[in-house]
């Protein structure tokens, strides 16, 4: 099975990235949006990692979208609310937009999945897919040791690490040598949370990681 930390995984598709590249003065412009033909050509695809050793929170997503594998960017679709989210929680000075996503390794935060593999959604997952996936996460946090891991979506680690009555929050158990956290999952799509609790929520991660 193809390596996600190994950016020859997956090759986003330049022409979605405008004149400006990530980091840029002008990262907060609007991109062309990926065509129908783009996101179907997106299925499947793999997205690497954004990741580090000795991070201070690895993000973990449940798989990337059709919109993040299409631009090459983590948590890209319009209407996600990772990035807002990371900024309300005070992870990052201002909101990142996803193409400058690789200033995160710099703040100690990295980004990877539970499954690599893109979809239109993340039920289209089966619990083996998911299963595995927390195995290959384990293996991964092992190699590169960052002092927390945070997974993004309850239901995706309760079917992964077989921990039905998982919460939110802290975990009693490490995942390899890393502290461990769940999130609410930041899709749009998840009603129950607004965007100031779901805010507030990594705000309590951060807390914990200055603590």
């Amino acid at each position: 099975m193809p390596d996600p930390t190994r950016p020859e995984t997956a090759v986003p598709d330049p022409t979605l990235r405008g004149a400006a590249g990530p980091g840029s003065a002008a990262a907060g412009r609007r991109y062309p949006r990926p065509t129908k033909e783009q996101l179907a050509a997106a299925a499947d695809k793999l997205l690497p990692d954004l990741i580090a050793p000795g991070l201070d929170v690895l993000f973990v997503g449940i798989n990337p979208g059709l919109w993040s594998a299409a631009t090459g960017w983590h948590f890209a679709r319009p209407g996600n609310r990772f990035w807002p989210a990371l900024h309300r929680g005070g992870f990052t000075p201002r909101q990142l937009h996803p193409s400058e996503q690789d200033e995160l390794p710099g703040l100690g935060l990295g980004i990877t999945n539970m499954v690599a593999r893109a979809s239109a959604r993340a039920d289209e997952l089966t619990a083996e897919e998911l299963v595995a996936g927390a195995r290959e996460l384990t293996a991964k946090v092992a190699r590169y040791r960052p002092r927390w891991v945070a997974v993004v979506g309850v239901t995706a680690y309760r079917i992964g690490f077989a921990r039905p009555k998982a919460g939110f929050g802290p975990q009693p158990e490490p995942l390899a040598a890393a502290r461990l956290w769940v999130l609410p999952n930041p899709s749009g799509l998840n009603a129950h949370f607004t965007p100031e609790t779901l805010g507030a929520a990594f705000g309590e991660l951060r807390a914990a990681v200055a603590g």
